[in-house]
């Protein structure tokens, strides 16, 4: 049985429909990403679960308890810590005091507080911090108070809102393995929102990409990048080529089609559901930049294989992108510093089969 449950749950703001009954499970100890564009309804999501908004429809079950259909739970009745954007930390507090403010309140024995608030410092590589304030800390240091504020109570559920959108990147990229592994070692349940695909692969278990207030896929960072639902999810996770085309023939019994585009007339492609692709079909063949395979002298004949000229090349460090025009279309590709082309030089550009694949 999942740890969290949200069942279909509907918010809106006005007439603008934030969350659109939206169905999904948590499991005790993962790591659920809410991913999307700003705007999409995740940090609402986040919201509700935490109970700082109320949703007009659905129930959310936390731990086997209703926290809506059998009376609204209070957030501070929920076992939830929260980590914020914006840190929200008190400026006039020292670290100490901000991470156990909420001890306080609650008259916990004073032992007890030092006890757990040598635990979370320990954990969150603040020691030696604690008669700081926050304005002598820098951003990554003042995240980790907000965090070690967040676990000091032994929260059921970590709820995560864009924690790291302030920081820079090199900081963000530390943290996100940080706070992965943080939550794997305490066992904590928790949801994390980000708009930054690249956070959502590292840190996650699992990936809810939403759209307008809609769920469209759940699935590993695997699953999502290499098998997208549709072209909103291909396009937010990663980079891919999109040609717009129109089925001509679905290969019998086989995951096989051929899709005329603006520069071929039959390009073989593979698609997860031939009933959505009947000839005639408005489609478009899609192919992650790394898949596409170059060559700089014509190979052997085979489908697929087109020739095309470089109109840009953009140097990124370990690899180079190639942006090769092929009859008016753009391609883009991602090659190696091996092969010795240049702008305006032509190219043979293979688009797999296998790993062409069909998207609407």
């Amino acid at each position: 049985m999942a740890f969290i449950e949200i069942k279909n749950l509907f918010k809106r703001f006005s007439k603008v429909v934030a969350v659109n009954h939206i169905q999904l499970e948590v499991n005790k100890g993962e790591m659920l990403t809410l991913l999307g564009p700003s705007g999409c309804g995740k940090t609402t999501t986040l919201r509700c679960i935490a109970g700082l908004e109320r949703p007009e429809e659905g129930d959310i079950v936390i731990d086997g308890k209703p926290m809506l259909s059998e009376g609204f739970v209070q957030p501070s009745k929920r076992g939830i810590g929260m980590v914020f954007q914006n840190y929200a930390v008190w400026p006039h507090m020292k670290v100490f005091n901000n991470i156990v403010y909420g001890l306080k309140i609650q008259k916990i024995p004073r032992q007890i507080i030092q006890e757990k608030a040598r635990q979370v410092l320990e954990l969150t590589g603040l020691n030696g911090l604690e008669e700081r304030y926050p304005s002598q800390l820098s951003g990554g240091q003042q995240q980790r108070v907000a965090l070690a504020r967040a676990l000091v109570s032994n929260p059921k559920v970590l709820l995560l809102d864009e924690p790291l959108s302030n920081l820079d990147a090199k900081l963000r990229e530390e943290l996100r393995f940080e706070i992965k592994s943080l939550v794997r070692r305490m066992g904590i349940t928790a949801v994390y929102v980000t708009h930054d695909q690249a956070e959502a692969m590292v840190i996650s278990d699992r990936i809810a990409v939403m759209d307008s207030g809609n769920v469209v896929q759940i699935g590993t960072a695997q699953e999502i990048y290499k098998k997208p639902a549709n072209r909103f999810v291909a396009d937010f996770i990663g980079t891919m080529n999109f040609m717009s085309g129109e089925v001509v023939q679905v290969v019998q019994d086989t995951d096989a089609v051929y899709v005329r585009t603006e520069f071929s007339e039959k390009m073989l492609c593979t698609t997860p559901d031939t009933t959505e692709t009947t000839p005639g079909k408005k489609v478009y063949a899609s192919i992650r930049p790394e898949d596409v395979e170059v060559f700089t002298e014509p190979p052997q004949a085979r489908e697929n294989l087109f020739k095309g000229t470089i109109a840009h090349k953009a140097y990124l460090g370990n690899f180079l992108y190639f942006f090769v025009n092929i009859d008016g279309t753009m391609i883009r590709v991602q090659v190696t510093h091996h092969v010795p082309k240049e702008e305006g030089q032509e190219l043979y550009l293979f688009l797999n089969p296998q790993k062409c694949m069909i998207l609407l």
